[in-house]
This record gives C-alpha cells, structure tokens and sequence, in this order.
C-alpha cells in the first residue's frame, strides 16, 4: 500500500486517527453515535445510519430529516451506490412557476429559493432504509437510538455550528415552521447554550417502527403534505408514495495508478472524474507541492469540468450527452490541450463524440466501508418545518433549470442537478479510500485537490484535509482561502485568474472526512482525517 509522508506542513489541531473500525464525521456527537453502533456488534452501514441520523439533530444548519443522500458502500469486493436524491411533484412544470411568480426579463420563470415551491420529495429516510436493507446487521429501530436521546435531552451548541446557525436565520426567519423549531427565545441559540428538539424523538421512533415509510406513506407522509399544502405547495401523498431511491453502478476513473469512484449523475461527482481525466495528461509531481504551476493546471481542469457538467448534466433520462460520452479519454485529453500552462483561459462547454450538506466517512474491521453524504442544501435548506416533528425541508428544487430546452429543465417527478457527492478510491480491485468534501460546489474540487496531494505528492490524508484550498465559482472566478500562501496567490493573479472573494459563511472552503485503509490483510487498519474547518472528529477503537 502507499507510503506517505507523515508530518503536515500546515497550521493544524488535527492529527490522523489509527484504527481498525473508524466513524470519522463533522460533529464530535455523530461520531460517536456510530461508534456506539460498532461496539454493540453493528458493521459499518449500521454506524453511517446512525450517525446520519444523528446529525440531523446536532448539525441542523447542513442537514435534516426531510433532505436528499447518495452513498458508495464497499463491501465483498465490490463498490455499491445508492441515489437518494428526491423527485419533483407531479404539478411542477414551467407553467407552473410562471403563473404563480412570473417570468424574468429573459421569459423565464421565476422560482422561489426557500419555501414550499423549492421542495422535492425528501430522500434521506428512505436511502437509509435502502442502505440498512442490503448490508445492516443491527435493528432498524435500534439505529435512531442515539438520535433519540440527542432530540429528548438536546445537546450544548458549539462555536462553528452557532456561527452559521446564526448567519442563516435573517433570510429563513419567517418562513413556516422555522421560527419555532430554530429560533428558540426568538433568536438562534449561543455557543454554550442546549438545544432541544423534541418533537423529533417521537419522528425518529415512528420512523424506526415503520423502517422510514412514516415518511412516505404513513401519518408523518399524510402531516408533510397537508402543511405543504397550507403554504401553497402542489404536493401530493402520491409525490411522497411514489418515490423510491436508486442503487446505480458507480462511475469510474484510473488516475496514478488508483481507481476514482463517483456517483453517475444527477450529482456532480462526474465533474471530479472529468477533472482528474483531463490532469492525466500532465505530469503535476515535476511541477513540486503547493508550486503555482500544479495549482494553476488544476483550477483549469477543474474550469474545462465545470463548463460541461453545468451544459450537460441533469436527471439521466434528459441528459443530451451521456456519463460516458463526456468520460471518454480521447475527449478528455483533447479538452486537456485547451490548457495554456502560462495562462488563465475561460472555457466553454466541449462536444463530446455522440454515442447547505455534511458528509461521513465509517469503515469497519471486516474490510467493509461507507461514503455517505446528506444535505439539505443552503443550510437550512428551505427554511420551512413542520411543527413539532424536528424535520426540515431541502430545498432541492433550486437545482432545477427555467431555461427551456435544457436538459435540466424543471419538470414533473424529475430529479434536479445535485451537488452533494460522495467518493470512493480503489487500487487494482481493492479499497482504498472512503472520503468526501462537503460544501456544494466545492465538493469536487475538494475531491480533486485532495486527491491530488495524496497521490502526486504523497501527502497524509490529514495534511492533505488541512492544505488551503481555491474555489472556482459559478462565474468562473476564483476564490482562495485565507491560509493560502500570499506567493501562490500573487503567481495565480499574474496568470490571468480573476479573484474575487465569495462571502458563504455556510459553504466556504468544505469540509472533508477521509478514511484510508493501510494493508490488504487489514492488520493495520486504517488511517482517519478530519477537516479542521468543522466541528467534526474521526473515532474509533
């Protein structure tokens, strides 16, 4: 197995984790709910269910009952995926939003960013039915324990979660449910102060006795709708009844020798996959860590990604170029000699031949591991609750397109563009790496940098999970982290990068949980990071 260079050259509290069974999330009280799943006999999807359930509790500015997940499990030699990503209502249609919001200047409709209109369905719960349907090895029932006691007894708010906790509440203050459920005493809570919310204990209960179809066909189901409905929403019991989660084939990439992972669309794992596909054809050691030059062809591959995933990527069944259209190797290392190695260049979409979110790492010592991710999309998601139940709505629908024509345009029972990715690395058959960076469109470029540091430089995944990062934004700009070397900052903007600072106290940087395993026979267990820009912590024993 690879050999890593062990110290960190960055500023840092962390230091890896060594183990033989690891829950490595981005709440300390998470983690440890999925190790309890661990001791009591459970394997490593026991401990992901929990802990997911769990954070929902003790991380509501990134994730909820009512939000979407993907998953990548590796067990018995192979790597499994599961979409959870909810469908549209039935009603939704262009029509739709233009005759309850009107158009803009362009002709297109209007669509609320928070509220009942930015509601899909929700999938979590029924991803982690799916999940503990296949491969769990404890109760059902069992897994919602610890959430339960967190919701019952609530928990004391630290500074990270309360400092997005409160940058979200001017913007989602008014809308349904949220004032109750998140604002107790008519603000957001302090560092230091208990959260309760227990209404939730008895949603997790109902869940746990019905293995998640309270949600989707029982009362929960029956209260969603009926509330959605009050505020204008077209939802129907038939929107929720209808939905079921997906196992798909995960896609794949060789890169130095390992083997990337990722979900095949809706979500934007591709982009990581494009990405690394297009890097292939340059030899980043030579060009030294952290040197302006491997940051510089790695903005741009990530750029040359972009531009294809945001014209070609939606729901499958509207895609007009295929997942292996656009990860064809002659294509990519076409798109690849667009690069100038001396300057900054804006791409727009090739032509391929025709033919808010948090993120949990657990691996166990019988060699099975889990990449999970869950979100419920700009923090809190769509700002609305229903009362005195603890479940808070995505607000997925904003992935959708208004443009007419494009692949992603909304439509009825369709899946919207994602942005939550789990990823997965394997050597010649093997597991390798489960891992993740959470944080919208950052989530592949934190898997490319990364991924990068640990193979090309040989960094350890926890130098690899605090090195600074840069961020392409939507326009094409770039965003650099405060941390990062003046240096690099001063070469990128002499090289025509555009920088421009994105003020997102929910999103920022990303943050990463990352677990490798150490040899085959897996005497050595594993070696665990997690990022420094959460609350989190990798456990394990």
């Amino acid at each position: 197995m690879k050999s890593f260079h062990w110290h960190n050259p960055y500023p840092s509290v962390r230091i890896p984790l060594f183990a033989r069974n690891i829950v490595s999330t981005s709440h300390p009280l998470a983690a440890q709910a999925g190790l309890r799943m661990l001791y009591a006999g459970g394997n490593a999807v026991d401990a992901a269910i929990a802990a997911a359930a769990t954070i929902t509790m003790v991380e509501p500015v990134s994730c909820g009952l009512g939000g979407d997940a993907f998953a990548i499990v590796w067990h018995e030699g192979q790597a499994h995926g599961l979409n959870a990503s909810g469908h549209s209502p039935a009603a939704w249609s262009a029509d739709y939003f233009a005759k309850k919001y009107g158009r803009n200047e362009k002709g297109e409709p209007n669509a609320p960013k928070r509220g009942v209109d930015s509601v899909t369905v929700p999938g979590v719960v029924a991803g982690w039915a799916a999940l503990h349907r296949k491969f769990g090895r404890l109760p059902f029932a069992d897994l919602m324990a610890p959430a339960i006691e967190i919701a019952k007894r609530g928990y004391v708010v630290s500074p990270i979660l309360a400092h997005k906790w409160a940058a979200a509440v001017p913007e989602l203050k008014d809308q349904p449910g949220f004032a109750q459920a998140f604002m107790p005493g008519g603000r957001a809570p302090a560092v230091g102060e208990r959260f309760c919310l227990p209404g939730a204990a008895k949603t997790f209960e109902a869940i746990g006795q019905s293995d998640g179809q309270a949600m989707y066909t029982g009362d929960l189901a029956k209260r969603l709708v009926a509330y959605l409905n009050s505020h204008g929403s077209s939802h129907t019991l038939d929107d929720f009844a209808s939905y079921e989660p997906q196992w798909v084939e995960p896609l794949q990439k060789d890169y130095r020798g390992y083997t990337l992972h990722e979900l095949p669309p809706n979500g934007q794992g591709i982009a990581a996959l494009m990405a690394v596909g297009i890097l292939d054809s340059f030899d980043l050691r030579a060009l030294g860590l952290d040197s302006v030059a491997s940051h510089h062809l790695q903005i741009e591959a990530m750029k040359l990604a972009f531009a294809d995933l945001y014209r070609y990527v939606a729901d499958p069944t509207s895609m007009q170029m295929s997942a292996e259209q656009l990860l064809e190797p002659a294509y990519l290392a076409e798109r690849a000699k667009l690069i100038d190695p001396n300057r900054a260049t804006n791409f727009g979409p090739g032509v391929p031949q025709a033919g808010g979110t948090i993120y949990m790492s657990v691996a166990d010592e019988s060699g099975m591991m889990v990449s999970f991710i869950q979100s419920n999309y700009m923090g809190f998601g769509s700002g609305v609750v229903l009362p005195d139940s603890g479940i808070s709505l995505q607000n997925r629908g904003v992935g959708f397109s208004m443009q007419a024509g494009s692949a992603n345009e909304i439509g009825p029972r369709k899946r919207p563009f994602h942005t939550i990715i789990p990823g997965f690395l394997s050597l010649a058959g093997r597991p390798v790496m489960s891992f993740g960076v959470m944080g919208g469109d950052m989530q592949p470029q934190g898997h490319l940098q990364t991924l990068v540091r640990m193979l090309d430089y040989d960094q350890q995944p926890q130098a690899a999970c605090c090195a600074p990062r840069w961020k392409v934004n939507r326009d094409f700009t770039l965003d650099v982290e405060s941390t990062m070397d003046p240096a690099i900052v001063a070469g990128l903007t002499a090289m025509g990068h555009e920088l421009k600072s994105v003020e997102d106290p929910y999103m920022d940087f990303g943050a990463g949980q990352f677990i490798w395993r150490l040899s085959e026979d897996l005497e050595d267990g594993y070696a665990a990071a997690s990022d420094s820009r959460r609350d989190g912590q990798a456990v394990g024993f």
